[in-house]
C-alpha cells in the first residue's frame, strides 16, 4: 500500500474546530509523520444529533470553513465530509471501522476524543474503538477532554458564548477567530447611501448567528489582501429592517469592488450590541466611532 493510500484519521464532527479538536488534529498530524501516512479527518455534512432527534443544531461553521480550518491551522491534508444519511445512521459500528475507515479510506491509525460515539444507535465508543483497532492491527489514540478556565472545551459551550455575544471568550476556547465566509452579494445599498460602502455576506440558514451587534476582526479577500474590519451582524433595525440577518463588513483601508468575490471574516471581539438609532446621522456617527474602535483594538494585533 503506497503512502497516498495510507491515512491517519481524526474522527469527529469538528464544529468550530476548537482547541479540543485541535488536540486530536495535532496528534493526527504527528502520527501521520511517524507512519509516513496522510493526515486526514472524517466528519459528516450535517450534525448526526440533528438527524436523529429532528431538532436543528445551529452550526458554528459551514463544512467548507471546517475543512479550511483543519487544513490551514493543523496540517490536515484530506478532509472527508460524508453524508449522514440512513445508510450511515444504521451502519454497525464494526463496519464503520472495518469497511469504511480501513477498507475505503486506508486507515492505519485512528484518533478520537474521549466521548466519541459512532455506528448504529451510537453503540461504538472509545473502548470498542481501541479494541477493534487492536484486533485489526492498527493504532489508535483516545484524546482526553481539553479544558480552559476549568470548563471543558466543546462546541455546545461555544454556541452558548456566541449566542451571548461573548466573542473574546469564544475566541479563547476556539484558539482562533470565529469564521464567517461567503461570496459578497448586493445588499440594500445602505452603506453606499451613508457614504460608507460595505461588503454583504448572506448567512447560510443552518448557521448559528452570534448575538446581533458590531464586531471587530479581519477580512481575508484573497489576492486583494487582508484588512482590519468592522462587521455588523443583524437585521438593520434603523433602516429597512431585514427579514433575515446578514453580515455587513466594512474593510478599513480598502477601496475597490468586492461583488462576487470570496471573503473570509475572522471575528475577534464585540464592539457593541445592535441598536436602533433615532436618525441616519446618529447611525453614521456611531459607525465612524465603531470603526475607530476596531482600528485601535487591532493596532497591536
Amino acid at each position: 500500500m503506497n503512502t497516498l493510500n495510507r491515512t491517519v484519521i481524526a474522527l469527529g464532527f469538528f464544529d468550530g474546530v476548537h482547541r479540543g479538536h485541535g488536540a486530536l488534529l495535532k496528534k493526527t498530524a504527528a502520527r501521520a509523520r511517524e507512519l509516513e501516512a496522510v493526515p486526514a479527518a472524517f466528519t459528516f455534512d450535517r450534525p448526526p444529533k440533528e438527524v436523529v432527534t429532528g431538532r436543528p443544531v445551529g452550526l458554528i461553521n459551514t463544512p467548507d470553513d471546517r475543512r479550511d480550518l483543519m487544513q490551514r491551522l493543523y496540517g490536515i491534508r484530506q478532509v472527508i465530509i460524508a453524508p449522514f444519511d440512513r445508510a450511515m445512521m444504521t451502519m454497525p459500528w464494526q463496519d464503520f471501522i472495518d469497511d469504511l475507515l480501513i477498507g475505503t479510506y486506508g486507515a492505519v491509525h485512528l484518533v478520537a476524543g474521549h466521548d466519541y460515539h459512532f455506528g448504529h444507535r451510537n453503540q461504538g465508543d472509545p473502548d470498542k474503538l481501541l479494541s477493534r483497532c487492536r484486533e485489526r492491527g492498527i493504532g489508535c489514540d483516545i484524546i482526553p477532554q481539553v479544558t480552559r478556565d476549568g470548563i471543558t472545551v466543546s462546541s455546545t459551550h461555544l454556541r452558548t458564548l456566541l449566542k451571548a455575544g461573548e466573542m473574546e471568550t469564544a475566541v479563547r476556547f476556539l484558539g482562533h477567530g470565529h469564521i464567517l465566509s461567503g461570496l459578497v452579494q448586493h445588499g440594500d445599498s445602505r452603506g453606499h447611501t451613508l457614504g460608507l460602502p460595505t461588503a454583504n455576506l448572506a448567512l447560510e440558514p443552518e448557521l448559528l448567528v452570534p448575538a446581533f451587534g458590531v464586531y471587530g476582526g479581519w477580512a481575508d479577500a484573497g489576492a486583494l489582501g487582508r484588512f482590519p474590519t468592522a462587521v455588523n451582524l443583524g437585521i438593520h433595525p434603523t433602516v429597512h429592517q431585514l427579514p433575515q440577518p446578514v453580515a455587513e463588513a466594512s474593510l478599513l483601508g480598502f477601496s475597490g469592488d468586492l461583488y462576487g468575490k470570496f471573503l473570509r471574516l475572522e471575528l475577534l471581539f464585540q464592539v457593541r450590541p445592535e441598536q436602533k438609532f433615532s436618525s441616519l446621522s446618529e447611525l453614521t456617527a456611531q459607525i465612524a466611532r465603531d470603526q475607530q474602535t476596531v482600528l485601535h483594538r487591532l493596532s497591536g494585533v
